[in-house]
């Protein structure tokens, strides 16, 4: 191995272990450790152009091990992208470029948002489907436009999260051969030695999932590293973990010690360190310019590679010119033309149906128009009614299928979701049971921070769920979403307004959820409610009277006793506006004066949810009432529920005459 990698190595710990000295805050241990296997690939096989990080056929690397950031803010410097030297020297500092832990769309070159463990394991899989998905889509021969592989370097903290076995299960049973984990095996952990808690087998583990695993005995073996991966590359079919002994806190007086995993040594430590990697102990972001010269050639090499790619693009065109331009609408996030037309009107207000029934309708006629809707469910696509009909079901190795089987994988799913958003060129969705929604919350926490287009479908949204009981009635993760900056929240109250919350979903290009019934509920007519204008605002006047004195404000399926309850009330005298409030979030983007003409603040209120009632005061003020749920559900018929907790024309409209003291 040539002295000039051993220069680049060592620049790459000691720039990072700069950062954390100058920050007083930080991860040292992992970038000491892991440095050579992240030069390793990102000198010698990383396909990206740092001066365009969005080319769309780069490589995607993922530092699943979030805390060890100021290695690849190091990496993202050294290589030429657009994070200069003093966004190094403000590591972790207030509107920084280099915050604490990577976040995708504030760094340039950063991938995904990671730090909760296991997170980017699971988004580095949904890249990697996102990759095979539309490589079968429009490669052909003599022109594989997509062609790419998705990296990440794992921590042992990200294999011992629940979020990983999913995933890594997930991923070998849709065989995504072109997804590659480099696993940086340092037996640390905070607490001490992996042992501690941890004693599988790894190798067993990911074969028997269908996973190639190969070991590099020595982290510092940089050739051994390079041919691991050129073996991973090799194989088509199987995704790869390399294994590789690495010793935290690498030539520091505190190596293979948790004392070295998330604080700073100190200042003598860090002098030994330096004098033992053979840098000057007295400057601070000294790099060598030999090193840098030898980094820098990326720059070039980023740029022809992108130049090569362009040129085939272009005979692509040539070629196949509908093609062409439907890949640079997928990826430019264009909907075809007419995508929103003709989309289902329920006008018979003799039935009921139920949203997650409307929603399955409405989603098989958007998949039929726009051919990148690609998604599935945590082993409940029946129920969640998201199968696409005639799509068929995806798998590395079929051609186009759309239909993704998650498995009971909850965790996993939120991940992938997100990781395919990440990757662009795919809408992707992901559904369970609103209840189960917890076991994904980390994930549609992340889209929220990450604003990617992730779409999470959530039905039996209530206690209409009836006879299973509450461990399967959300109660308080409807609040719990809406707490959620820079996510969508929206449950509709009927058949019509779940397809214009679908609209909305595809539109925003944010992260949305959408929340749904497994009961029927009533249709509202189209032709008397102005529900399509209604929905996007987040909140309307469903049904009003001149000079109200009380505004009934619910959601989903509890708007419709409103509507029963307004007319009892009329009978008695008392006149009710009842307001829609499908999602908080597009209301409070209204302004100020559309949503007081809505909901006045000088006349009484009353909330009508079946969910936590925390919250509903931002509404409501302290002129009102809110009819919701102070506890769990019960095991009975949903109606039945919906009547003994209070969710009827008749209790409403009683609670209302005692707000107004009638």
């Amino acid at each position: 191995m040539e002295k000039i990698d051993w220069l680049c190595v060592n620049t790459i710990r000691v720039l990072s272990l700069d950062q954390i000295q100058t920050a007083k805050s930080g991860h040292p241990g992992m970038p000491l450790g892991a440095s050579p296997m992240a030069y390793v690939l990102w000198d010698r096989f990383l396909k990206h152009n740092p001066k365009n990080p969005n080319w769309f056929n780069r490589d995607r690397f993922i530092l699943s091990a979030g805390h060890a950031s100021a290695m690849l803010y190091s990496l993202l410097h050294l290589y030429g992208y657009d994070l200069p030297l003093e966004e190094l020297k403000r590591f972790r500092q207030w509107q920084s470029k280099t915050p604490g832990h990577p976040e995708y769309g504030h760094t340039p070159g950063v991938e995904a948002t990671t730090g909760p463990l296991g997170q980017g394991f699971g988004m580095g899989v949904g890249m990697a489907m996102a990759e095979c998905y539309l490589a079968n889509y429009f490669n052909r021969d003599g022109f594989n436009i997509v062609d790419h592989y998705t990296y990440a370097i794992v921590s042992d903290g990200d294999l011992m999260e629940g979020i990983s076995y999913e995933a890594m299960a997930l991923a070998g049973r849709l065989k995504l051969g072109k997804l590659i984990y480099l696993y940086d095996d340092n037996h640390i952990t905070i607490d001490g030695t992996t042992d501690i808690t941890w004693r599988e087998d790894i190798r067993k583990r990911f074969e028997a999932n269908g996973w190639q695993v190969l070991e590099v005995e020595d982290g510092e073996d940089l050739d051994s590293i390079e041919e691991a991966i050129k073996q991973a590359q090799a194989e088509k079919e199987k995704p790869s973990l390399i294994r590789i002994r690495t010793h935290i806190g690498w030539h520091s007086p505190k190596q293979d010690s948790p004392a070295v995993h998330g604080a700073p040594l100190s200042d003598e430590e860090a002098k030994q360190t330096k004098r033992a990697l053979g840098f000057p102990e007295d400057k601070m972001f000294y790099i060598p310019q030999e090193a840098l010269s030898h980094f820098r050639k990326a720059v070039d090499k980023g740029a022809k590679l992108e130049e090569q790619w362009n040129r085939m693009f272009e005979e692509y065109r040539q070629k196949y010119p509908q093609l062409a331009k439907q890949f640079e609408d997928f990826v430019n996030g264009v909907l075809p033309e007419g995508w929103d037309k003709e989309l289902p009107v329920y006008t018979d207000t003799s039935k009921k149906i139920a949203t997650r029934s409307a929603s399955g309708d409405t989603l098989n006629i958007l998949a039929d128009r726009i051919p990148n809707i690609i998604g599935g469910s945590a082993d409940l696509a029946s129920s969640n009614k998201v199968v696409l009909k005639g799509k068929g079901d995806f798998y590395c190795d079929t051609p186009s299928g759309r239909n993704i089987h998650y498995g009971i994988r909850e965790h996993a799913m939120g991940s992938v979701v997100n990781g395919m958003a990440l990757h662009g060129g795919v809408i992707p969705y992901g559904a369970t049971f609103f209840v189960f929604s917890d076991y994904m919350k980390a994930s549609v926490r992340l889209s929220a921070l990450m604003g990617v287009h992730s779409i999470f479908i959530y039905t039996h949204d209530s206690i209409g769920v009836g006879e299973d009981g509450p461990t399967h009635q959300p109660i308080e993760q409807l609040m719990s979403f809406r707490l959620i900056p820079n996510l969508t929240v929206i449950r509709p109250a009927d058949a019509n307004e779940t397809v214009e919350s679908w609209k909305l979903a595809i539109e925003r290009k944010k992260p949305v959820i959408l929340v749904l019934t497994r009961q029927n509920v009533p249709v509202l007519d189209p032709n008397l409610y102005p529900i399509k204008e209604g929905v996007k605002r987040g909140g309307y006047i469903l049904a009003d009277v001149d000079n109200p004195d009380v505004v009934l404000v619910a959601t989903g399926s509890e708007v419709h006793p409103c509507l029963q309850a307004k007319d009892i009330l009329e009978k008695e005298g008392i006149k009710a506006r009842v307001v829609s409030l499908p999602s908080w979030e597009l209301f409070f983007e209204q302004p100020e004066e559309y949503r007081k003409t809505v909901i006045p603040p000088d006349i009484p209120k009353v909330a009508v949810e079946a969910g936590s009632v925390l919250g509903w005061r931002e509404i409501i003020g302290d002129n009102g009432i809110v009819i919701g749920m102070e506890g769990f559900g019960a095991s009975a018929p949903g109606d039945e529920l919906m009547e003994r907790f209070g969710f009827t024309g008749e209790n409403i409209a009683n609670k209302t005459k005692q707000l107004l003291g009638r």
